[in-house]
């Protein structure tokens, strides 16, 4: 990561929550999950807070460096229903060495519906995606 990141740094992510990432279409081969209503499933919901704190890193990022999510915790407090805009304000509160720790707010059109932290790793891409290729030849 770039010596510019700063602890304090703000961003907010908006996205459209279309029909695909309601709860029915989570694990659509499950009955429980395809009879629930369609709302913003709590799997997307963590999807996009993470989406939302790599967004903020990207420009940050050194060549050939990504970053993985190595923890959430995060409640998922009211359901959005499809077609709603939902938006992911993400801080940064904490850097040591490569790790990041995010604190985030989520809401919908109307009000918050989850909040938590998230922690993120810078990894070499290269050598990553080898060792997670060399696990799945086991």
């Amino acid at each position: 990561m770039k010596d510019t990141l700063t602890v304090g740094l703000e961003h907010t992510f908006t996205y459209r929550v279309p029909k695909e990432r309601t709860v029915p279409f989570l694990y659509p081969e499950s009955a429980l999950f395809s009879v629930m209503p369609e709302v913003f499933a709590t799997g997307y919901m963590v999807g996009f807070m993470e989406w939302a704190c790599m967004e903020a890193l990207a420009p940050y990022m050194e060549e050939g460096e990504r970053t993985v999510g190595t923890m959430i915790n995060v409640t998922h407090e009211a359901a959005t229903p499809a077609g709603m805009e939902v938006s992911a304000t993400v801080r940064l509160v904490e850097i040591d060495g490569k790790k990041t720790v995010w604190e985030i707010v989520a809401r919908d059109e109307v009000e918050v519906i989850g909040r938590g932290k998230h922690e993120r790793f810078a990894v070499n891409f290269e050598k990553f995606s080898a060792r997670v290729a060399a696990k799945g030849n086991k």
